[in-house]
């Protein structure tokens, strides 16, 4: 991979995140320059990418400033563009649903407008996710599944999805849509549930805590590593033709079935310290969520390294380690 990414240039949005940390690790090991648009660069705290802060470059930029997000691609002129950054926490897009569409929607084709404008030179990797299927006939999806988003959040990666198959065809733009199932690390902040669910396992362990309160535990989804993940959307990129892609394990799992390997991981019982919320449930999924990722595997030669109970027990034994430090 050194010698694919020599003296390349990147340009991230969101690589304070999970995704962004993952990304940059990468790409810094390819040999890329690293630019990431940031929204408050002096700022005293650079998230999960906080190891990497001395190795990258900054440009400011904000998902609903338009004309700041063109400023930034022009100064930075990228060989690659990686658009991570989204409001990623699904309940609040039902409280901002206008706001997470300019967020999402709204970001992306600005972004894709930018490296129109500068030639269209620049090779794009937007994230979009799973969630946009939502009440999809079947299950596993595929990309040409059509979809039925059930909340403004799907919605609005449906439209950003969209946007980079329009100005791949109409303009010849090198866009590919990541279409990313639900992938986790320890770097995932403990809003998540799968987090939440490990740190507790661990807590519980070391007898800091007893007991940690789920909602749904029925819920199905398709859990991958995050750092997986990333090397499928640096794949994709390395392509001769744009396409989109499914990156996802094709494996559905319950919460139910991701908590009770936690605690089962530190010698205890689910049942034990688990209690429900019923405040916490969402309306019932018609469709399980789960993706069907053979064409990243026949394309991309994409697969994930870590299966389902060896990402939760990577998850486990990081919070472990947090805790007792």
């Amino acid at each position: 991979m050194n010698a694919g990414g020599a003296s390349r240039r990147a340009l991230v949005t969101g690589i304070t995140g999970q995704d962004g940390s993952f990304l940059g690790e990468l790409l810094l090991e390819c040999g890329y320059e690293v630019i990431a648009i940031v929204r408050r660069p002096s700022a005293k705290r650079f998230g999960a990418a906080e190891h990497l802060r001395d190795r990258i470059s900054i440009v400011p930029g904000d998902l609903l400033d338009p004309q700041g997000l063109r400023r930034a691609v022009a100064e930075a002129q990228p060989d690659e563009l990686y658009h991570l950054a989204a409001p990623s926490f699904v309940p609040d897009s039902w409280r901002r649903p206008a706001q997470t569409l300019a967020a999402i929607a709204g970001s992306s084709a600005a972004l894709l407008e930018a490296v129109r404008e500068g030639g269209g030179v620049t090779r794009v990797f937007l994230a979009a996710s799973g969630a946009m299927f939502g009440a999809a006939r079947e299950s596993p999806q595929r990309e040409d599944t059509p979809c039925w988003p059930e909340s403004p959040y799907a919605s609005a990666k449906l439209a950003a999805h969209q946007i980079v198959g329009q100005l791949r065809t109409h303009d010849g733009v090198f866009a590919c849509s990541g279409i990313l199932y639900n992938h986790e690390s320890e770097r995932r902040g403990e809003l998540f549930v799968t987090r939440k669910i490990t740190h507790a396992a661990a807590a519980i362990k070391l007898g800091l805590a007893e007991e940690v309160v789920l909602g749904d535990v029925s819920a199905v989804r398709d859990w991958s590593f995050a750092g997986d993940v990333m090397l499928g959307a640096w794949q994709m990129l390395q392509q001769d033709e744009p396409d989109d892609y499914i990156l996802a394990s094709g494996i559905g799992h319950t919460v139910a079935e991701f908590a009770e390997h936690a605690f089962a991981y530190v010698g205890l019982s689910a049942g034990d310290h688990v209690r429900f919320d019923s405040s916490f449930r969402r309306a019932p999924e018609q469709t399980p969520r789960v993706g069907d990722p053979s064409r990243a595997r026949q394309r991309l030669g994409w697969s994930p390294s870590l299966s389902f109970e060896g990402l939760i027990e990577r998850m486990v034994e990081a919070d472990l380690r947090a805790l007792q430090t």
